[in-house]
């Protein structure tokens, strides 16, 4: 049935499917109070004034929180103007970089970046692109997905990526909310979900595909040298026009969070939002260069690939490299041996794929070898805990964190040892060299919480990884994790110009509920009163839902999620991430674990083996992983499948975990917290069977379905 469009209220419209309301969407209306906003054409840098912090409304504008001083204090900027002022500071800096199908770099300067940009900006007006509209983009990284957001934003409409895993009723709900005029896709497979929806889309007018073949039979698709043609002819001055009526202070980016609990919300993000978080983020991470290199492969409709991979790197002159589509199923090492990037970016999967290959090409080495590997990995972690303990001290002192005095050089010199040089030239070199990481000075994780096992598994290798903690609400980061300020259990110290309070908590410091505030938080969620009220105070505070407290050093420690607590049948509350963190510890050769309790007497766990990846499909497959059977091996068992030692109950196996189960529990600060029972599940997780989200975080309400009768098992009397 077509969709009906009904009047509720004064400037409201509800969309109606099947007799089902699907969406409310407010019609314009004039932004918090303020006048016609014709008479603000000084665009795109202008700040219209406002009343609130906070708006629904596609067209509304917020007041900024700027402050008399420091990074808070930055003069607001439009993502137009942030282009502008990188185009006139690098002219003929390379921005963009895309391997084509003859093997070589085709590379883009940024000047001509803002020229693609403003031709597709062109071509969008043209296809019917609307004010508070929006452009939904849907594929993998590449040059095209970056000059369609930014073109978007450039026409007065909105960019909102899409996952490319998302199903096409989560690609539906994605367009309709957000009024998509225009969707854009990256090839045949995800053009067949928008086609399948296509008819209950009021609003979409044209769809563009940036890989060849286009079908061209299809009313209303594109191919992009199709637009860049449109966009070639027509004049600067309706697109001039726009830009002048932008301003800062109102929303250009739409990111759909992941949508674990009800239909994912449209986080409205203002121009400030992004360019003073990626300011914030450049201060941080000092040192960032014009022709730095940074591989590009996080998906772009997340937050944190949004604002570091597109704006950080626009902020500072960064060059962008596009990985291959299959990056997550094997080729990234490959990427990152070509081009050698200068910081990297990793969700914690991908730091731990990478630990397990480390680990495996150990094993298989030699006696020497091993004692070399193991000789330098000692000294690497001395010499990093010293680092950290005497950045920390220094700080505690009030001593400058520069390792210029005495007093600092006697904490740095029993890290900063001979033996630590040795092993830097004869191991350390040799194994960033192996992973692509020899150049590279910045090393993230974000996304969600990293292990500290791995974290110092990887220190030892001479590889600080840095954490960040941030939110789509927040534009990207709100803390970073780095030295000076720098502890392999903490998310690090807020950014400049950002706050921090804990809600329902009696101390300053917390613990309890991590508030936060400054220019990085979101204008509200797009037509959701309700929920946008939930998430900020009257004062514009955003409440994250996360459970942290400050340490004596102003480090964040996030100890918890509200929404993931399990409150047992006892009434004690129980952070499942921790616990899941030493089992795995315990247990390295586990997939995953998934910590049971919630409303129930007794703590259980689910965990899955690690399984080889079909590379075509990303789904795991039942064959164990080398590593993962050769313990199996070790332990007296047979199997060499999955399902083998699911369906045998394999006793060697099931009792391996067991104890591994029983060494974690010691470490549980009660007996409410230890677990009583574990599973194995006959599947490792991935992204094709649905229990891992986009960026392969565990997606708990899906996996408490599939294996409900499993987690029933363990309470029956």
């Amino acid at each position: 049935m077509e969709n009906e469009q009904k009047d509720t209220m004064e400037n409201t419209t509800v969309i109606v499917e099947n007799g089902e309301e699907i969406v409310k969407v407010h019609a314009m209306q004039t932004p918090n109070g303020v006048g016609n906003r014709n008479t603000y054409i000084n665009g795109p840098d202008q700040v219209i004034p406002a009343s609130s912090y906070v708006t629904t409304f596609p067209e509304g504008v917020v007041k900024l929180r700027i402050a008399p001083r420091g990074i808070a204090s930055e003069r607001p900027l439009s993502v137009p103007g942030l282009l502008n002022q990188t185009v006139a500071r690098y002219p003929d800096g390379i921005a963009l970089a895309s391997k084509k199908e003859d093997g070589k770099w085709h590379k883009l300067t940024y000047t001509q970046y803002r020229e693609k940009v403003r031709i597709i900006a062109k071509a969008f007006l043209k296809l019917g692109l609307e004010r508070y509209h929006s452009v939904c983009i849907l594929g993998f990284n590449s040059e095209q997905w970056f000059v369609a957001d930014l073109a978007a934003i450039h026409a007065g409409g909105f960019a909102a990526g899409i996952y490319t895993t998302n199903s096409a009723e989560a690609c539906f709900h994605c367009l309709l909310s957000s009024r998509a005029n225009i969707c854009v896709v990256q090839d045949k497979k995800q053009l067949d979900k928008i086609l399948s929806v296509r008819n209950r889309l009021p609003s979409l007018k044209a769809i563009v595909q940036w890989e060849a073949p286009v079908d061209t039979s299809i009313p209303g698709l594109y191919s992009w040298e199709q637009i860049l043609e449109i966009g070639q002819k027509e004049n600067d001055t309706q697109l001039d026009s726009i830009l002048k009526e932008m301003a800062v202070n109102e929303c250009c980016t739409l990111v759909y969070t992941s949508g674990t609990v009800g239909a994912p919300k449209a986080v409205m993000l203002s121009h400030d939002n992004l360019t003073w978080d990626a300011f914030s983020i450049g201060q941080r991470v000092a040192d960032l260069q014009v022709g730095e290199r940074l591989v590009s492969f996080l998906p772009l409709s997340h937050v944190a690939a949004q604002v570091v991979d597109i704006y950080t790197t626009l902020m500072h002159g960064v060059t962008v490299f596009f990985a291959q589509p299959d990056a997550l199923k094997g080729s990234l090492v490959e990427t990152l041996k070509e081009i050698r990037p200068t910081r990297f970016l990793a969700v914690p999967r991908v730091w731990e794929k990478m630990h397990e290959k480390i680990v495996a090409v150990g094993a298989s080495s030699g006696f020497f070898t091993r004692y070399i590997a193991n000789w330098a990995k000692d000294k690497g972690l001395k010499h990093h805990l010293a680092r950290i303990d005497g950045c920390l001290t220094a700080d505690m002192r009030g001593l400058p964190i520069d390792f210029s005095t005495l007093e600092m050089l006697q904490y740095w010199q029993q890290g900063t040892s001979f033996g630590y040089k040795m092993a830097k030239s004869l191991v350390f070199n040799k194994v960033h060299y192996t992973l692509g990481l020899d150049k590279c000075t910045t090393f993230v994780t974000s996304a969600a919480p990293l292990s500290p096992d791995i974290k110092k598994f990887f220190l030892s290798l001479d590889i600080p990884i840095m954490e960040a903690f941030g939110m789509s609400e927040l534009a990207g980061a709100h803390t970073l994790s780095i030295y000076p300020r720098f502890k392999l259990d903490s998310s690090g110290e807020v950014l400049g110009g950002a706050e921090t309070k804990f809600g329902g908590s009696p101390s300053p410091n917390g613990p309890g509920e991590i508030m936060m505030n400054g220019r990085h938080v979101l204008m509200g969620y797009l037509n959701e009163v309700e929920k946008t009220n939930d998430a900020l105070d009257s004062d514009g505070w955003l409440h994250s839902g996360d459970i942290g407290r400050l340490d004596s050093h102003n480090l964040l420690y996030i100890t918890g999620r509200i929404k993931e607590l399990l409150i047992t049948a006892g009434g004690e509350n129980v952070a499942p991430v921790p616990i899941e963190q030493l089992v795995q510890a315990e247990l390295p050769h586990l997939g995953y674990a998934v910590l049971i309790g919630d409303k129930r007497k007794f703590l259980s766990m689910i965990v899955t083996l690690k399984a080889k990846i079909n590379t075509e499909t990303g789904a795991a497959l039942d064959e164990l992983e080398s590593e993962t059977k050769r313990w199996v091996a070790s332990l007296g068992s047979k199997a060499t499948t999955i399902s083998e030692i699911y369906n045998s109950k394999d006793p060697v196996v099931q009792k391996a975990i067991e104890d591994g189960i029983k060494r974690a529990n010691k470490h549980a600060i009660s007996n409410a917290q230890k677990i009583q029972k574990v599973a194995i599940l006959p599947a490792d997780f991935s992204l094709a069977s649905g229990e891992l989200g986009p960026t392969l975080k565990i997606k708990r309400n899906v996996v408490y379905e599939k294996y409900k009768d499993i987690i029933e098992g363990f309470y029956k009397e």
